[in-house]
């Protein structure tokens, strides 16, 4: 999945394939939230804060750590 950059003290990339929301963080977690739409990763890349975006529009989603 292509991963791309974002600016934020948490996240360090984010990506969207086939309804999945792929998310690296700063410490080298990757977690991937399944059911997720183009327009919610659009809003994540979008979003002034997003820590405050992955707990408030992702945490409740299916999930799985990858790494």
């Amino acid at each position: 999945m292509e991963m791309k950059h974002v600016s934020s003290s948490n996240v360090d990339a984010i990506g969207y394939e086939d309804g999945i929301i792929q998310v690296r963080f700063k410490n080298g977690s990757v977690y991937q939230y399944f059911n997720c739409s183009e327009s919610l990763y659009h809003s994540f890349l979008n979003a002034s804060s997003k820590g405050r975006f992955v707990h408030q529009h992702l945490v409740h989603k299916l999930q799985r750590k990858i790494r």
